[in-house]
């Protein structure tokens, strides 16, 4: 009998945070790293942005 793996098998678990829920069901977050502030954005198509 033979089983397929694949990479992400192997690969350790992620943290996964849903984008719309960060954005509190909006289009903006902002989102803070080392003393920065950065703007993570939905857009209508559905992408993300990510500005400084």
């Amino acid at each position: 009998m033979s089983q397929s793996f694949t990479a992400q098998d192997y690969l350790p678990a992620l943290p996964l945070h849903d984008a719309r829920a960060l954005t509190g069901g909006g289009a903006l977050a902002s989102i803070l790293l080392d003393g920065q502030v950065y703007t993570l954005r939905i857009t209508k198509a559905g992408k993300l942005i990510l500005t400084k």
